[in-house]
């Protein structure tokens, strides 16, 4: 199976089975599928197939013969035209041990904001507001402890709502869970989410030493930014929050954070928001698409589709242009890794929601992930009894690319390794659906983050 496609100029060729990129002329480019097709017809002699991409292309055949043996011979090597090796697996990892990795804990569910695209409804997640006890929360470090095998590293994220609202018990727990790393052969990676409200001098002291990854609540410019992450007053938040925001990428040597925002129907010139961000000095960014009920007016629509394409492909140009002259910031969309990668169990199953991966609620119940949170069919257990329903998270498990119809022949499957199961339920009512709009725009990242690669590689050899 291969993708093709031509961007900023680049004619590429994606080996999908075998994640090989090839940056190829336009012959080669119009070549290749020829080959496919006639080695799929069981055509494999050399002469035959030169004569039969010639006469398609309508050239003579020593302009394609070249061509066609580089073709045949990156075949050979496993690098075009390759099978898939991973669907036989698939019942095997399929039962593979349940080992449980990493929690979102759930310190608030309360906010200082009013946000109106929250899915959270303003930290409520639809339900009451509280506070997670230390109790609580040492019961959900416990089992994640008991659970977890012999993974030594794990992950705890502290979210909400707005986990500084819930500050004291975000401080007691990274003690607490120190003290289990030893007599347990474990290592906590701690990441705190925020708004940035009550963000001061004593929580960036905290969280530079004991946080991993920290990550700021940002939608880009101040108008966008003031428009959809108010106070529930009314007023804006951005000149509050961003001149702490400084404070945390410079004291973290701009590093392990990011600024993490939103885009929505209102800016679908997000572009500029991305920009904006890195004008103001954040070198580690992320904007998302809104995911959102069809009836909002922020939410995005399939008729936006084409506008946010070309978005895409002009954030990509710039992001290059930056590299180049030396101001450039990482994206978080355009970062892939072509060379190793996730494993496999990675690029088969995504984020491992109701598996690997749990939410926390304040009061200590156990939801696949903080988007599923309040929907009673999806609750699983407590921290008090463990998983109670084994055949949630057996469902979970079993969430895969092969599991899901419309990824099995989508170029970017090993990549976004079947999407965000929330999004997909979401949309289509089955974890193992699809979220039509979103896998447009992956695919499109995808496409963007690979061309990107290919012309910093050009800017290296002529350097």
């Amino acid at each position: 199976m291969i993708h093709q496609y031509v961007n900023n100029g680049y004619h590429i060729v994606l080996d999908v089975n075998s994640g090989c990129v090839h940056v190829v002329d336009e012959l080669a480019y119009d070549v290749i599928p020829i080959v496919e097709k006639l080695l799929a017809q069981k055509v494999e002699e050399k002469e035959q197939i030169v004569e039969a991409a010639a006469k398609q292309l309508s050239v003579e055949r020593s302009e394609v013969s070249e061509t066609v043996e580089e073709i045949l011979s990156l075949k050979d090597e496993g690098m075009l035209f390759t099978e898939d090796i991973y669907e036989k697996y698939i019942d095997s990892f399929q039962n593979r041990e349940t080992v449980v990795k990493a929690l979102c804990l759930h310190i608030a569910h309360d906010c200082n904001l009013a946000c109106k695209y929250c899915f959270a409804g303003e930290g409520e997640y639809h339900g009451r507001r509280a506070l997670m006890s230390l109790d609580v929360g040492k019961k959900a470090l416990d089992f994640l402890v008991r659970n977890s095998g012999n993974r030594v590293n794990l992950e705890v994220d502290f979210f909400g709502g707005e986990p500084l609202m819930n500050w004291q018990v975000v401080k007691d727990l990274v003690a607490y869970g120190r003290s289990l790393e030893e007599p347990n052969h474990k290592k906590f990676r701690f990441t705190l989410t925020t708004n940035g409200v009550l963000l001061d001098d004593e929580v960036l002291e905290f969280a530079n030493k004991e946080m991993a990854n920290v990550v700021l609540s940002i939608d880009g410019r101040k108008k966008v930014h003031d428009r959809m992450r108010p106070h529930r007053g009314g007023q804006g938040s951005y000149d509050e929050v961003v001149p702490r925001y400084k404070k945390v990428a410079e004291s973290r040597n701009q590093m392990d954070y990011y600024v993490r925002g939103t885009f929505t129907r209102n800016n679908l010139d997000f572009a500029e928001d991305v920009k904006h961000l890195a004008d103001e000095g954040f070198e580690q960014i992320s904007v998302e698409p809104v995911v959102a009920r069809p009836e909002e007016d922020y939410a995005l629509r399939m008729e936006d589709v084409p506008a946010i394409l070309k978005e895409y492909d002009e954030l990509a140009l710039e992001y290059i242009r930056r590299k180049k002259a030396g101001k450039g910031f990482n994206f978080f969309h355009f970062m892939i890794n072509l060379e190793g990668g996730p494993c496999v169990a990675k690029r088969l199953s995504g984020c491992g929601s109701g598996t690997e991966y749990l939410a926390v609620t304040p009061w200590g119940d156990f939801y696949p992930c903080h988007q599923f949170v309040g929907q009673e069919e999806f609750l699983m257990g407590n921290v008090e009894q463990g998983i109670l329903r084994t055949d949630i998270r057996d469902k979970f498990k079993a969430c895969n690319v092969y599991a899901k119809d419309q990824c099995r022949d989508c170029f970017a499957k090993f990549y976004c390794s079947g999407g965000c199961a929330a999004n997909a339920y979401h949309n289509s009512g089955d974890v193992n659906g699809a979220y039509e709009l979103g896998c447009e725009l992956q695919r499109k990242r995808v496409e963007c983050a690979i061309m990107i690669k290919a012309a910093l590689a050009d800017e290296e050899k002529e350097s």
